[in-house]
């Protein structure tokens, strides 16, 4: 193996670490989230469905952020291939994508305390995922 492609794989390697990385982080966040409003301070995470209240279970917090997460990667590669300045299309798309996804928590949530900490959820997840994503590399 030649020392450009031993390079060219290695850094390959770290990139997708790094994102791996960041999206544990951002389902960690959110986890920990729940983990203090709902066990610790006894707050019952609950949304509204219909006539019917559904409580948010850690299960249901983990799967949502590794969808969220694995979706942004997905877009994310997409526009590395597609455009010019792909971190900051991904940001832009990305930022988008969660302000219109804090229209779930406000319209769903039983109570004050829902909603505030299903915002926190998402805003923990969107951060982590806008901000380390891109790495610092691509941030132009």
């Amino acid at each position: 193996m030649t020392n450009d492609k031993l390079t060219r794989t290695t850094r390959t390697t770290a990139r997708r670490t790094g994102r791996a990385i960041t999206v544990g982080a951002g389902v960690a966040g959110a986890l920990l989230l729940w983990v203090v409003n709902d066990p610790w301070a006894g707050a019952d995470l609950t949304v509204g469905q219909g006539d019917a209240v559904q409580h948010i279970g850690p299960d249901a917090v983990v799967v949502a952020a590794l969808i969220a997460g694995v979706a942004a990667w997905v877009l994310l590669a997409l526009l590395e291939r597609t455009v010019s300045h792909p971190a900051r299309t991904f940001r832009i798309i990305a930022s988008t994508v969660l302000l219109l996804s804090l229209a779930g928590p406000l319209a769903s949530g039983v109570d004050t305390g829902s909603r505030l900490a299903l915002l926190g959820m998402h805003v923990t997840v969107g951060a982590a995922l806008i901000l380390g994503l891109p790495g610092r590399r691509d941030c132009r």
